[in-house]
């Protein structure tokens, strides 16, 4: 493969993260337990089975034909009709295959791996999971899904993504990412978007936030390499642009604080939106633990505060 070939497939960066299904795993197992949120159980319009009696239990719902037939107390349980199925939109875009000098990985790699984690522990809770993109190319998007080959299929699209595309002037591109998840999302459903939030179309965070529409919960992972989030570099720079051919001569000490101040301005408008709809932000930083922001997630999508 020559090296005009490799410019034009760029595949993910894994760095120290590959294999993802082992990572993952790993990941998932280091949660807590009890963070989860589980699908709403009560007295709703479908029965969604049994389980044994405890003390407190409503009496109402023990099952008198369990107890004769078998001699235990069984309590009903009942599904509410919300669909607390998890949908992940991982940005696929040229930006998120970044990778700096002493990253662990880059960017969408850890993006997979948080998103490859959180359905673990969804799939582990009974809860379906969808996998949808924008930006990159080789997508494999999956519909809502359960059971034991779920993770696998979650984690093969993730493996088989490619970074790349310049989103910033293609609004389509997230219209088309979108329109499906407003369409087949239903009420009470989870949204997880994994983005850098960084040359993205004018009206993307509009978009996203419609989907809150039925009780739905958003939540947004910024994720960043450590040099985006600190900004180390000192001296002469020439910075090109991770999206586009725009190359920058500038000096390090000259335009960091600028750099930070914008950087901070962007990460809390979407804060601050994403909160005026029920939603909370995350920010995860490549070299970071895994375990400690896929728990930041979930106890963002229970409205927890860690």
């Amino acid at each position: 493969m020559n090296d005009r070939s490799r410019n034009i497939k760029r595949a993910i960066d894994w760095g120290q993260l590959a294999p993802l299904n082992v990572h993952a795993r790993a990941v998932a197992d280091g949660l807590y337990v009890g963070v989860h949120r589980s699908p709403r159980r009560g007295p709703g319009v479908e029965f969604g089975g049994h389980r044994a009696y405890l003390p407190g239990d409503d009496l109402r719902w023990l099952d008198r034909r369990a107890l004769m037939r078998h001699g235990r107390l069984l309590v009903r349980e009942f599904e509410t009709d919300t669909d607390r199925a998890m949908r992940l939109i991982v940005d696929a875009s040229a930006s998120m295959g970044y990778r700096s000098e002493h990253a662990p990985a880059a960017k969408i790699a850890y993006a997979s791996l948080l998103a490859a984690a959180l359905a673990r522990v969804a799939l582990s809770g009974g809860d379906p999971v969808a996998l949808d993109w924008f930006g990159g190319t080789d997508r494999r998007p999956l519909p809502a899904m359960g059971g034991r080959e779920a993770f696998e299929r979650i984690v093969a699209a993730l493996e088989g993504a490619q970074p790349g595309g310049e989103m910033q002037q293609d609004v389509r591109a997230v219209d088309r990412a979108f329109a499906p998840i407003a369409h087949h999302a239903r009420r009470g459903s989870i949204i997880v978007l994994f983005s850098d939030l960084l040359d993205l179309p004018e009206g993307t965070l509009d978009r996203f936030l419609a989907l809150s529409a039925r009780g739905r919960i958003l939540v947004v992972v910024q994720v960043l390499d450590p040099a985006e989030r600190r900004f180390p570099f000192r001296g002469p720079l020439r910075l090109r642009a991770s999206e586009g051919s725009v190359l920058v001569e500038t000096d390090g000490e000259a335009v960091r604080e600028e750099y930070l101040q914008r950087l901070a301005a962007l990460t809390g408008v979407w804060s601050e939106r994403m909160k005026s709809v029920g939603g909370r932000l995350v920010e995860a930083t490549t070299d970071g633990d895994p375990v400690d922001d896929v728990r930041a997630v979930l106890a963002a999508i229970s409205g927890e505060t860690l």
